[in-house]
């Protein structure tokens, strides 16, 4: 299954995926915004989720009161983003849009959100390149990159073959997601296949994604970067910012007047 494919096939239950998905809309809002605050000064902030999915991060930032746009890949993970902002009263301007090709004028966001792993998507150091060069060159001068990514140079040491379950309690029952990782022989590739155990009276439905990503460890994204033409890329570890992932803070090498 391709990436777009992953992603509209899951997009209807993606939430299911967290054991409380509102808290983490809560939660990961609040741990960007502080960085944010750090990087750029008080909002709000004019910010791109860029792989904006549900809109699991796009959610949080309105909230506290960022004017976000989203993006996508899936249209059906942009809908649902759509839907979830309306059920909230929150403006959420969204797209399905490549990340490699964004659809707005240079200098457009105050700062750039790409999280939940979704650059490792992108199998070919071309892609890499290609996209963290469309991010800067959204940004304005001095604007700021939040990227977050699994540990990578951890995960490639140890190559684990699963993840362990996590259990999310709706109001139809219980639902239990799981992840089989298949390494490729290059040691640095992998397809992952995330099974959910869906409530179905009583018994179970079962339902199977798969994708492809690039493991790639936290010094090579940050030397991508570099080369795309970021200033300063700094990890960031959950244990500091209270996000779920490793966060890379990097900057346009314009000056700052926000």
């Amino acid at each position: 299954m391709d990436t777009r494919g992953f992603y509209d096939e899951l997009a209807d239950r993606y939430d299911r995926v967290y054991a409380d998905w509102d808290a983490s809309v809560t939660r990961q809002g609040r741990a960007l915004d502080t960085l944010l605050t750090a990087a750029l000064g008080p909002g709000p902030h004019t910010v791109l989720d860029n792989a904006c999915g549900i809109g699991t991060q796009s959610l949080g930032l309105a909230a506290l009161g960022h004017r976000v746009t989203g993006t996508d890949l899936s249209p059906a993970s942009v809908a649902r983003a759509t839907r979830e902002a309306d059920r909230r009263s929150l403006p959420l301007p969204v797209a399905a849009a490549d990340m490699r090709a964004l659809p707005f004028a240079d200098a457009s966001f105050d700062a750039v959100v790409c999280a939940d792993n979704a650059l490792p998507h992108l199998l070919t150091a071309q892609d890499v390149t290609t996209a963290l060069a469309e991010t800067r060159r959204v940004l304005r001068p001095g604007g700021l990159l939040l990227l977050s990514t699994r540990p990578y140079g951890e995960l490639r040491r140890a190559r684990p073959r699963s993840e362990a379950p996590h259990v999310h309690q709706g109001p139809a029952g219980r639902t239990v997601s799981f992840q089989l990782w298949h390494w490729h022989a290059d040691g640095e590739r992998y397809d992952l296949e995330l099974f959910q155990l869906l409530p179905d009276g009583e018994g179970w439905t079962t339902r199977v994604s798969s994708a492809t990503y690039w493991a790639l460890p936290e010094e090579e994204t940050a030397a991508y970067a570099r080369r795309a033409g970021f200033a300063d890329p700094l990890w960031h570890a959950p244990a500091d910012t209270g996000f779920h992932q490793p966060l890379l803070a990097a900057r346009h090498p314009g000056r700052w007047t926000g």
